[in-house]
């Protein structure tokens, strides 16, 4: 009798724990959507969901910072830029409704890291096992932040990372991304940057305890030249669901 209340204790604290870490989540959310801190990338984000795109003329366009997504328990974070203009600062997901996304889902789906092969919008039924994030909450124009607004997005992904306690290894789509977890680590632990230069499929053991991957961005540009093709990414990504 005393195992089984014991045993039911420690469940019933687990379930407590993780509904902490998504009702953590959810706060975070609010408050990232709600940031007007950078008049730049607010001003080109509204402009944006003003003008739209012809294609995407009858979408009424989020036009706010874009939070991440995914699993509160989830031991594998992908680390991306920011949102696509048309992409997540139309749908308010990130790594949505863009061929980047297209390109992501289908090999997220074809290791078994998604529950569909699409990624169209926030309804759209999407499951993730892991967790989505980009190092810029807001689109920046011509995908180039400036340092300041890196900078001032900063302390939204410290956040996450801390939320994520089950936390194994991150991908770092793009070398920003991947750039913005070293940053991250180097608020506590000593590291030199030079230390860690970024490359396709290679991994570090960074002083937190987390591995780190870079992994080119399935951008339609690197796509398109054969820098990526989904059978790289499909045998990488399989290869970091054996290690988590």
């Amino acid at each position: 009798m005393y195992l089984c209340l014991h045993i039911m204790n420690d469940n019933i604290t687990n379930i407590s724990s993780e509904y902490d870490r998504i009702r953590t989540l959810s706060d975070l959310e609010e408050e990232i959507i709600s940031c007007r801190r950078c008049d730049r990338l607010v001003k080109f984000r509204e402009d944006v969901a003003q003008r739209k795109r012809r294609s995407y003329r009858d979408w009424n366009y989020w036009g706010k910072p874009v939070p991440g997504y995914g699993s509160a328990n989830g031991k594998l974070l992908i680390l991306g830029l920011a949102p696509a203009a048309h992409g997540g600062n139309r749908t308010g997901r990130v790594f949505t409704g863009d061929r980047s996304a297209d390109f992501l889902f289908r090999c997220l789906h074809h290791v078994g890291l998604a529950n569909q092969p699409n990624s169209d919008h926030r309804e759209d039924g999407l499951i993730l096992t892991s967790y989505i994030t980009a190092a810029v909450k807001c689109v920046p124009p011509g995908d180039k932040p400036t340092m300041e607004e890196r900078r001032n997005c900063a302390n939204f992904l410290s956040k996450e990372f801390d939320m994520l306690n089950n936390l194994k290894i991150v991908l770092g789509l793009g070398k920003i991304g991947f750039d913005a977890c070293l940053h991250h680590v180097r608020r506590s632990h000593e590291l030199r940057m030079k230390d860690f230069p970024f490359k396709h499929g290679v991994g570090y053991d960074l002083p937190n305890g987390i591995r780190l991957y870079g992994a080119y961005h399935p951008s339609p540009r690197n796509v398109n030249t054969g820098r990526i093709s989904f059978e790289m990414m499909v045998k990488f990504l399989q290869q970091l669901k054996k290690e988590i």
